[in-house]
């Protein structure tokens, strides 16, 4: 399993911007971000392949959303533009090998998460 280490987040108004980072510890091949709200199970948001050809969002965040990685430096990220209150919560990255999937089942290693909170 790889070490994953996320940088990013905090708070911003709604229609706002911020961008999420994901470093890993080593080589990483599917990635992928998910999110947890308050009272609520944790959700899928983005997932990429190794490659960066294959990227994958939930419809939540289709158009607003771009997850895209570096592995020169084994990094991800996620760029959230047009912020909505609804986009609130404790975001995680992860790492699973082989493809990216929507399941976080299939995912091996998580980062540490990071706060997000949008205000209207």
């Amino acid at each position: 399993q790889v070490q994953l280490v996320q940088s990013g987040g905090g708070a911003v108004q709604a229609g706002g911007s911020l961008r999420l980072s994901c470093a890993a510890s080593g080589r990483t091949f599917g990635m992928g971000w998910f999110r947890q709200a308050p009272g609520k199970e944790r959700e899928f948001v983005a997932a990429i392949s190794y490659s960066g050809s294959g990227t994958y969002y939930a419809d939540s965040v289709k158009g607003r959303f771009t997850i895209s990685r570096d592995n020169t430096k084994n990094m991800v990220y996620l760029q959230m533009n047009s912020l909505k209150s609804e986009d609130t919560a404790v975001y995680y990255c992860a790492a699973k090998m082989g493809g990216p999937s929507v399941r976080s089942a299939d995912f091996d290693s998580w980062g540490q998460g990071t706060q997000v909170t949008v205000s209207s």
